[in-house]
Parts: C-alpha cells; structure tokens; sequence
C-alpha cells in the first residue's frame, strides 16, 4: 500500500467519519472555545440610545456660534445625568445639561462639549469653544444595528465575539459539543512521572505532550493512560473506551517489530486500515483505521514523531470532525534564515523558529527522539522529497504551531 501524503492521509480518514452534529444550549459566560451552531443576529441597536463618550455639557452647537477664551457663553445648567440615568428635561437656547460618560443625549441637545472646555460650572456654566452639531455624540447603533449579524455558525467563540454578544443581550447560545477523544500510549517501558524510574524504563512524555495539547485545542478528553504492550489487553481497552470517544488516538507499536503490536490490535478489532504510513519523516509509520465508524488513529512512539503527526494528521481529522479550524497548525511561507543540510529522499518536517518572515532551522536536535529542543521553536519547515537541503534566501513552506 503506497504511503499517503500527510494531508492526504488526513482527508482518507476524513471521507468515513462524520462531524460532530449534537449541539448544547450553553450560559454565554461558558461558551468560550465552542462552535456556534447558528447564526446569531443583534435584537436591537448597540448603544440602544445617543450617548455621551465623555465627561461634559449637553447643549445646542449654535448657542456657541462664536465664542471664544475672551467670549464666552453663560448657559444655564438645567438637570444633571449620570450612566444609567436619563433627563426628562429638553434642552432649549441658553440651557445645558451637565452629563458624564455613557450618559444619554438629553432631548433638544445636539452635541456635548468637553468639560474641560468649561469652567465646570453647576448652576450655570460658560463654555469657550465653538461647537458643532453632532459634536462628541455616539449615535444608536454605532457599535452594531438591529439585525446585524454578530456571530455566524461555524465561529469559534472566543472573547471578542462574546464581548459582542453580551452587548446584544444574548444569554445563551446554541452550540456543537465538544469533540472527545481518547488517548492509549502502548510500550511496557514505560512510567508515569513521579514513579521510581527502574532500569530500562522511560517516562511517559508522549501522554502528557498529547493530553496537554488536547486540551489546549478545547477537545474533551474521556481517557488518556498507558495499555502496555498486550495486544488482547490494548483491544479489551478500546472496546471498552468506544462508546465514550470520537476518536481514538495511540502512540507506539506501529512498525515492524516483535513488539509493534498495532498492526495486531487493528486485526483482533476487525477494524478496516485506511493506509499503513505516511510519507513524511518523522513519523512514516503512522496509520489509521476505521473501527466501527470512528476513527483510530496510530502514531509512532519517537516524542518528536508524535508531535508531527498530531499537528498535522490528528489535527486535522478533529479540526474536520469539530468544525475548529483553530485545531491544528497553519500554513505559511517563510524566507529560510540559514542553512539546513536534509538527508534521505523523504519529505522532512522539521523544527524551526519563525520570526519577521524567516524561518530559523537548528541543526542539532532533530532527532525523532527527542522533544525538548522543540522549546524556542514555534513552527515546522517543511522541506519536500526531492529537496537535498535548505539554502539562506531560499522560500519554505512551514507549518505554524498555534498556542
């Protein structure tokens, strides 16, 4: 079976899954990080009113027509408004309204003058500069109109969108549910972090790198732990996660070794593989299947091998799935900052920094075992097969890895 481009592999796994139709009725002030699943219009205007933008007087621009610092004008002071308040009075020629920010244009008036263009006055105030009709007013509807539309279906909510909601009133919203996954990292060498490390065993970095970017992508995790390496033992444990996850994700045991149980698991499941690879490195072990409708997608073990084919295979299965175009990293074109040499006729995925338009490889640290050079480093450089390196100047195409 001839090994899919990664992006291919991902539409493979895509073509048989559905997305995710169940939907929440959710209080605004939770629905950060879902996906509105409808359109959401304004039920009236944002602000509903003319209001003042700062502290000063309401009045009539021709009361002012005129004036000056030597020339001013004695207007008498009529009723004084607060935010939340309104005036009963209307402003005629030779009156003002005392008025602070947020505050409603009082009938009759037609613009407000800045307080610190008056000399403050309670009972009467003088006013020296020369105003305009409309002057300092926000007009009803400035920020938003009756029927405008504030949020579409498909949008993922975040501050902005509920900051806008909120000014309309919304209280609630209709939303899709999150996705939920499930994580198994096979491997009898491994331990969980805070245990006694015993000879020949490593810690576990793979769970806590996936667990922890899954709930940065706001997808629900329902089990996240270790299944060893038995393959009856790993089948009994996706059986039993099935009807809790829409999709299933497992590190290690997918080459070709005694103990790449994967490829066994799959066939005890009778789950139908969708490729056996991708053509990328790291990571070029990696398939899929389809088990009973759900996805179930097999990653390497290499820490480094992992994070590549989360990022860019796992994450677009469940940016698809969830309809989070967020999920998953972005691509990009960047000049290549310094030299790389590539080896191997394969399409390499490597670490590298972006910053002001290039793109910065390091040459140590690349190895598909090891994770922490990826500190400092905020995106993949993408260099094809038929590429023998990466020349300063030359333009890459790279993979954003979003925070």
């Amino acid at each position: 079976m001839k090994r899919p481009e990664i992006e291919d592999a991902a539409g493979k796994v895509l073509s048989c899954v559905k997305k995710i139709d169940e939907t929440l009725m959710l209080p605004l002030g939770e629905s950060a990080g879902y996906i509105l699943a409808e359109d959401i219009r304004a039920g009236m205007d944002q602000p509903p009113f003319d209001r003042s933008p700062l502290d000063g007087y309401a009045l009539i621009a021709e009361d002012t027509k005129g004036v000056s610092v030597d020339k001013p004008v004695r207007l008498k002071v009529i009723d004084r408004i607060m935010a939340g308040t309104v005036s009963e009075k209307t402003v005629v020629p030779g009156t003002a309204v005392r008025l602070m920010t947020g505050a409603p244009i009082p009938y009759g008036a037609d613009c407000v003058v800045r307080q610190e263009d008056t000399d403050m006055g309670r009972e009467t105030v003088s006013v020296c500069t020369p105003m305009e009709p409309h002057d300092n007013i926000c007009d009803a509807g400035e920020d938003f109109q009756k029927g405008d539309l504030l949020a579409a279906e498909g949008e993922r909510l975040d501050y902005l969108s509920i900051a806008a909601l909120a000014g309309a009133g919304v209280s609630h919203v209709k939303v899709y549910r999150r996705l939920r996954a499930a994580v198994l990292t096979t491997g009898d060498e491994l331990c969980e972090p805070g245990e006694k490390l015993l000879p020949g065993k490593i810690y576990n970095s793979n769970l806590a790198m996936i667990n922890a970017r899954l709930k940065e992508w706001n997808i629900e995790i329902v089990c996240c732990r270790s299944a060893g390496d038995d393959p009856d033992t790993v089948k009994r444990q996706i059986e039993d996660i099935y009807d809790r996850a829409d999709l299933i994700m497992t590190t290690g045991g997918v080459s070709v070794g005694e103990k790449d149980i994967m490829h066994d698991v799959v066939d005890l499941l009778g789950a139908g593989k969708l490729f056996g690879g991708v053509a990328v490195k790291p990571g070029a072990p990696t398939f899929a299947a389809i088990y009973r409708g759900k996805p179930l997608i097999c990653l390497t073990g290499n820490p480094y091998g992992v994070l590549v084919n989360l990022e860019l295979l796992a994450g677009a299965v469940m940016a698809g799935m969830s309809r989070d175009a967020s999920v998953g990293p972005q691509p990009g074109e960047a000049t290549a900052a310094n030299d790389y040499r590539k080896t191997g006729g394969i399409r390499r995925l490597v670490r590298a920094s972006f910053r002001n338009g290039e793109v910065r490889i390091p040459e140590k640290g690349q190895k598909s075992g090891v994770i922490s050079s990826m500190r400092g480093c905020n995106c993949l450089a993408d260099i094809g097969p038929e590429c023998e390196g990466v020349h300063k100047g030359d333009m890459l195409r790279i993979w954003h890895l979003k925070k």
